[in-house]
């Protein structure tokens, strides 16, 4: 069973960063490409950023330079270091597998709250 658990969210205030953890398993996490995506209180899925394999990352251009993707495969472990942070990056976030193309499979993780605010 493929399991994904995201944590390391929290407040913060503008400016701030936080650093998110997803611990992957059920599945070979160094064969798969990954996706952050999120999603703000009353608002759909949003795309943030996606790694691949060998660690080539993409990003929306609304945490472009902010945020940063990386991976450690032998940890099985996703993260996403959110540096200058806004309010308008508040939402829940969470890991999931990556699909063909830029696409990705619907989150089946709790998620981890993200708050920016003074």
């Amino acid at each position: 069973e493929v399991q994904l658990v995201e944590s390391g969210g929290g407040l913060v205030q503008p400016g701030g960063s936080l650093r998110l953890s997803c611990v992957a398993s059920g599945f070979t996490f160094s064969s798969d490409a990954m996706t952050w995506v999120r999603q703000a209180p009353g608002k759909g899925l949003e795309w943030v950023s996606r790694i691949d394999r060998g660690g080539i990352t993409s990003y929306a251009d609304s945490v472009k330079g902010r945020f940063t993707c990386s991976r450690d495969n032998s940890k099985n472990t996703l993260y996403l270091q959110m540096n200058s942070l806004k309010p308008e990056d508040t939402a829940v976030y969470y890991c999931t597998i990556s699909g063909p193309g830029s696409s990705w499979y619907r989150p089946s993780g709790q998620g981890t709250q993200v708050t920016v605010s003074s």
